[in-house]
């Protein structure tokens, strides 16, 4: 591993654009391409150009789709990345909605600065565009879970799964007979959807994530907690709102109102999908039967239970309804996408419940919603919050600092070196201290773009 190194251009320090290089006799190769979310400091450095060359990166791993992990792609291509980028099949095609949208969102909100003459850059561009996208897809080339696979001369690479959304990976990588571990982003141990995380047994090096590092995930059951806000929420009349991640979160909602609904424990009411990415990457469930828990007829029962809306005059339609319903809606940090018409409708009603589902990244409307904010901002306005706020920790599919260092517990020996990333500071220097209390692991908090030899 002489002259191996390791440098996080992104996810250190952060919940966002995990980006982690390594470096050595002469090669480079990526793990992951995450795009920067959340406070406008950090969304700025997307524009920023990374501190290697592009074209000096000749392959990127990729652990699983969220735009955090995938969503800096298409800019990588754009600015001369011509190298491969390795996935599992089920990553590739959720990659390949959430890149689409991702570009739509782009071009879509320059044009929008562009018409309030809202952006200090005339005219405002996207970051990319959907031709960045396509040029990006044609890159991609996938490998199966657990058979190793040669990106690079001297490199062999491994995906084991993950859990947390389809198609979720660890990765390993073996350099000159040594071995970096990258969790990606680890899911639940008994998830309803998703299969435990794989255990690795051994690696010298473990690139670890944080995000829930200094907590435990709320034991209150899912089914009740859920029973509880929907049962009030239609009992006065309001509308069960819920910033829900297209990829996922959407799936695992469904259904918990699935089972509610079936064993009556909650009223029959609409119940709508408003996310054009979330109805595609519903239908992928169905395509990838063996990367999930649910059988095809559970499948298919559980999406029978709600509308789903691809076109924007029936998301209006959902708006300016009054009466009672669940409305599932991206994105999940309320930070853009159809989420937001909903917000400027119902947050100011009384009888509404905003429920947040997931994480919640600083800087971001949810965020803002989950320390409880009077007002939020929406399409330029100040929009008073008067409507309940539930935050559902539990629904989150990152595996809490319990299940993190369960995980850790697989290793036959501690890794020679730990790094931690994916997580603000307080959660990965939480989860230092435990790592080398319970464990016995060395442990370092990644800087951002810090060089760590190997």
């Amino acid at each position: 591993m002489a002259g191996l190194t390791l440098t996080s251009l992104g996810g250190a320090g952060t919940v966002t654009g995990s980006k982690h290089l390594l470096q050595g006799d002469g090669h480079a190769l990526l793990v992951d391409c995450g795009l920067f979310q959340g406070i406008k400091n950090l969304r700025e450095a997307n524009w920023r150009p990374l501190p290697v060359n592009a074209s000096s990166i000749e392959a990127v791993v990729l652990t699983h789709a969220h735009l955090d992990h995938t969503g800096y792609l298409p800019r990588l291509v754009a600015t001369g990345f011509t190298g491969r980028i390795y996935c599992t099949p089920a990553t590739a095609a959720v990659a390949e909605i959430i890149l689409r949208d991702s570009a739509h969102i782009q071009v879509r909100d320059a044009e929008f600065a562009n018409k309030r003459t809202a952006s200090k850059h005339h005219p405002a561009l996207p970051l990319y565009a959907l031709d960045d996208v396509e040029a990006t897809l044609r890159q991609f080339e996938v490998r199966p879970p657990h058979e190793p696979f040669s990106p690079l001369p001297g490199v062999e690479v491994t995906f084991r799964g993950a859990g947390h959304i389809l198609g979720a990976s660890t990765v390993t990588v073996e350099w000159n007979g040594k071995t970096v571990a990258f969790t990606g982003d680890l899911g639940r141990y008994d998830d309803p959807l998703m299969f435990d995380p794989e255990p690795i047994a051994h690696a010298d090096v473990l690139v670890t994530e944080s995000t829930y590092g200094d907590r435990l995930r709320d034991s209150t059951s899912p089914l009740d907690a859920l029973e509880k806000i929907v049962t009030e929420t239609l009992e006065r009349g309001g509308t069960v709102l819920i910033p829900a991640f297209a990829v996922g979160r959407t799936q695992l909602i469904l259904y918990y109102l699935w089972q509610l609904q079936r064993a009556g424990r909650i009223p029959i009411v609409p119940v709508f999908v408003d996310s054009p990415m979330a109805i595609n990457a519903s239908a992928l469930l169905r395509d990838f039967p063996g990367q999930h828990r649910l059988d095809p007829a559970v499948t298919d029962e559980m999406f029978s239970i709600a509308e789903y809306t691809r076109d924007v005059e029936s998301s209006k339609l959902i708006s300016a309804d009054r009466k009672p319903k669940i409305v599932l809606s991206a994105s999940g940090m309320a930070s853009g996408g159809r989420i937001l018409h909903h917000l400027a409708a119902f947050a100011g009603d009384p009888r509404t419940t905003i429920v947040l589902a997931g994480y919640q990244s600083v800087g971001t409307r949810g965020r803002s919603l989950a320390d409880g904010a009077k007002f939020l901002k929406l399409y330029g306005e100040w929009v008073p919050i008067k409507a309940q706020v539930a935050d559902l920790h539990m629904f989150s599919a990152h595996a809490d600092g319990d299940e993190l260092i369960r995980w850790m517990g697989g290793f036959a020996h501690p890794p020679r070196r730990s790094f931690i990333v994916h997580g603000e500071p307080q959660a990965a220097e939480s989860l230092r201290h435990r790592m080398q209390r319970e464990l016995g692991f060395t442990a370092t908090v990644s800087l951002p773009n810090q060089v760590y030899a190997l």
